[in-house]
């Protein structure tokens, strides 16, 4: 219902005048230049932008122009066509590259304190997870997608951590909430995340940035455009981020959670005519760093971990405000990821059109965790992960212009996974955990587990324009999917022991089989949906839709509920949306609000095994969620535009009685119906955001511009983890961040700008994770940043 089309800025990023606004505002659009539907399905003011697409393509840069004084249309193909943010009626926050560069937004993790109602817990590039009103926190599950759907260039990201990388060259950002499925290629119950790069274009463009900080934090961009040929445009973008860190580890000095992350995007478009286009686009991203590291939150409520470290003679930091660890091997992850897409779009006779995207991905993590103490009682334990995943979508779109709107097509999806749960022990392992000595003391176990899925879809959707004023629209979807999964552990080497030691052994490393697993499942999705132009610029719109997807399977070892323990049900959700978006005051004033409810049956979601001491996935009873999100941005006077989203949301459960209990309460299971206990999920959202821009020819400076850019975030507290204990809630906090600067124009065009994140050295925690002996450790959030960036465009 709500859409955030912040006109922060008066030219793109490339330097074109305000005045072009709105054909440029979409590189969304740019599949359509040239196209003869696209002044059919936009408002007309944008459609004469789009025929002139070309033209201002080769117009020479000019960014003399001011803030615009009005709020600018924003376009989108959200479904599957090109028209104005505004006009669709489903809740939607739009981002800009500009947007997100003037923010200082660029790594996927800081986007919650521009999106609405979205959470995103992050330790590192396998445990990491986008949540949307409270629902999809479910990382680290190889054997499950995420309840929010990523998309980048329209290639479905199937592991949250695929999106860790840092932003390169993005030109917008759209986040759908709520069940999606009935034109997005794979089906979620929760939203869409759709991420949209840069395309090549016409123009001779170069740009470079280069950014430092505090914590040794040094980044640089580069983007280069050429036009090749009359039909064939090519595109690079690079990267290099490199930072020491923000926590200290006492144990040799060192920072710890930085490192380095790089990477390389190219692409080349070809559009030989205005009836075909193909884009090519290959990436590649790598991070080498010490990210994954926690900090001891407590001890919870017995204690337990602090007696057993002091047993081994261990100093763990126990006050989390010192922003410090002591760990003598300490955490390292090392990713690998690229991959290469197609995405081809044939204009036909009728003027229908035909897209085909064809993609190919792979995904590597191998990770290296520290038990959290100084002395050698886990030398190593984690889990790597091998992804690969095909994916082939098919769409037709009929012609625009008549009374329906149709687009229907088909879905391929193949994924290959290959895992691999691992623990090397040190000398002093017996002691801490309370073992007969030998048991655990230098032994080492590998689990490995083997994944393959086949995933099949067709889906639908069709908008009446039933007359000028009304819009039914109407989508089905229906995916089947094969999971087949087998999960090994290797008998465990270490020193030869026998008798009751080797049983404590066999407990928690001895081997395991789990044969050949199957899960066959098929899961409907389906939207209803009306909108209603009360006036020009308000449109009123309610909704009803199903999203469902497939049930998991956890590639661990199973406790005591045996192999059957292994899969996981499917996660069905039921929402509803009621709606109003609107654009008041000569278009100064953008309102848009939405009521929203969702029920959720076998939410999927993390819990721990305290035995085995493994996160593993679960059906986490029936949920629902409801609440209401506002959006606003407002432009008092042309030089100052200001922005602001706020959500309150009721996240619950209302069945969940074989809950896993906290360490306070000694019981087998705990009732949490009716409880507002789900993890990550806060009641309250809000984003606060201003720019302001003014010329600097007073000064004789005409060819500069100052600005001010600032924007405050806050979420309310949370329940930390599944078992809702007391000792893992996370405290609610606010972020402020702050940005000064100045732009030229011309031919070589600069942007330099001091920024700082974190104004007021806020400590905050992002998530809660389970420890040993039920204490509880914590994801620290970056403190106080201050850094400057200077951007050559020429």
């Amino acid at each position: 219902m709500s859409h955030a089309s912040r006109a922060h800025h008066p030219t793109t990023r490339r330097g074109a005048p305000a005045a072009s606004r709105t054909t440029i505002a979409a590189a969304a659009l740019m599949m359509c230049a040239g196209c003869a539907w696209a002044q059919d399905t936009v408002p007309a003011p944008v459609a004469a932008g789009a025929a002139g697409l070309a033209a201002a393509a080769d117009a020479a840069p000019d960014a003399t122009q001011p803030l615009s004084d009005t709020i600018q249309t924003v376009l989108v193909s959200t479904r599957r066509r090109v028209e104005s943010a505004q006009s669709v009626p489903t809740p939607m926050t739009v981002l800009n590259g500009d947007e997100l560069e003037a923010n200082r937004v660029y790594r996927a993790q800081d986007l919650q304190q521009l999106l609405p109602s979205t959470t995103i817990n992050y330790v590192h590039a396998r445990q990491m997870s986008f949540a949307v009103r409270g629902l999809g926190n479910n990382p680290a599950s190889d054997g499950l997608e995420g309840s929010v759907g990523l998309y980048l260039d329209n290639v479905y990201l199937a592991r949250p951590g695929m999106a860790a990388f840092d932003a390169l060259d993005v030109e917008q950002l759209e986040l759908l909430r709520g069940p999606q499925g009935t034109l997005f290629g794979k089906n979620t119950t929760a939203g869409v995340l759709n991420i949209s790069s840069r395309k090549p274009s016409r123009n001779v463009e170069n740009e470079a940035e280069l950014s430092a900080a505090s914590y040794g934090y040094v980044q640089g961009k580069l983007v280069l455009n050429r036009p090749l040929t009359d039909s064939l445009a090519a595109r690079l973008s690079a990267y290099r981020t490199q930072d020491d860190g923000y926590l200290r580890n006492r144990y040799n000095g060192d920072r710890v959670q930085g490192g380095l992350r790089q990477g390389v995007r190219a692409q080349a478009l070809y559009e030989p005519s205005k009836d075909f286009s193909l884009r090519v686009i290959a990436d590649y991203n790598e991070e080498d760093s010490n990210n994954g590291t926690l900090i001891f939150y407590n001890a919870g409520a017995t204690g337990k971990f602090l007696a057993q470290a002091a047993l081994v003679g261990a100093h763990p930091v126990t006050n989390p405000e010192d922003r410090a660890v002591d760990l003598d091997s300490g955490s390292h992850v090392n990713v690998h990821q690229g991959g290469v897409s197609l995405d081809a779009n044939w204009t036909l006779a009728g003027a229908s059109r035909i897209t085909s995207i064809t993609a190919w991905r792979t995904w590597r993590f191998v990770p290296h965790n520290d038990d959290g103490l100084d002395v050698p009682v886990n030398l190593n334990v984690g889990q790597s992960a091998n992804h690969r995943q095909f994916t082939q979508e098919l769409r037709w779109a009929n012609a625009p212009g008549g009374s329906v709107d149709t687009v229907a097509g088909a879905y391929y999806y193949y994924q290959a996974l290959e895992n691999n749960a691992f623990t090397v022990n040190g000398p002093l392992a017996d002691r801490f955990n309370g073992n007969p000595t030998g048991a655990w003391n230098n032994v080492t176990s590998n689990s490995p587990g083997q994944l393959r899925v086949n995933s099949y879809a067709l889906f639908g959707q069709a908008t009446w324009h039933a007359t000028d004023r009304w819009d039914l629209t109407a989508g089905i979807r229906g995916t089947y999917e094969d999971k087949r999964v087998h999960v090994l552990r290797h008998a465990p080497v270490g020193p030869a022991v026998g008798g009751a030691v080797l049983t404590v052994r066999n407990a928690r490393f001895g081997a395991y089989d789990s044969g050949p697993l199957a899960l066959h499942q098929a899961s409907p999705s389906a939207l209803l949906s009306a909108g209603y132009k009360a006036w020009d610029d308000v449109l009123l719109y309610a909704s009803l839709s199903h999203g469902e997807k497939s049930g998991g399977i956890n590639l661990q070892v199973p406790g005591a509920a045996g192999a059957a323990s292994l899969l996981v049900g499917s996660e069905r959700a039921n929402a509803a949306e009621l709606g109003v978006k609107s654009t008041l005051l000569n278009r100064r004033l953008q309102l848009n609000a939405n009521l929203f409810a969702t029920v959720v049956h076998g939410y999927q979601s993390n819990a721990y095994d305290p035995v085995n001491r493994v996160s593993y996935l679960t059906n986490a009873g029936d949920v629902r969620t409801r609440g209401v999100e506002f959006e606003a941005q407002y432009i008092p006077v042309r030089t100052l535009h200001l922005q602001a989203n706020v959500s309150f949301n009721d996240p619950r459960y209302l069945t969940y009685r074989n809950a896993p209990c906290p360490p306070e309460i000694n019981a087998v299971s705990c009732d949490l119906s009716g409880q507002s206990a789900l993890v990550n999920a806060p009641r309250r959202t809000a984003n606060v955001g201003a720019r302001w821009e003014h010329p600097l020819d007073a000064l004789g400076l005409d060819a500069w511009r100052a600005y001010v850019n600032g924007n405050v975030a806050y979420r309310s507290s949370t329940v930390g983890t599944l078992d809702a204990s007391r000792y893992s809630r996370i405290p609610a906090y606010g972020l402020a961040n702050l940005a000064v600067g100045a732009r030229s124009n011309g031919e070589r065009a600069w942007d330099v700008q001091l920024w700082a994140r974190n104004v007021f050295d806020r400590q905050y925690y992002t998530s809660m994770w389970n420890g040993t002996f039920g204490s509880y450790n914590a994801v620290i959030g970056t403190p106080r940043t201050i850094g400057a960036t200077a951007r050559l465009d020429f």
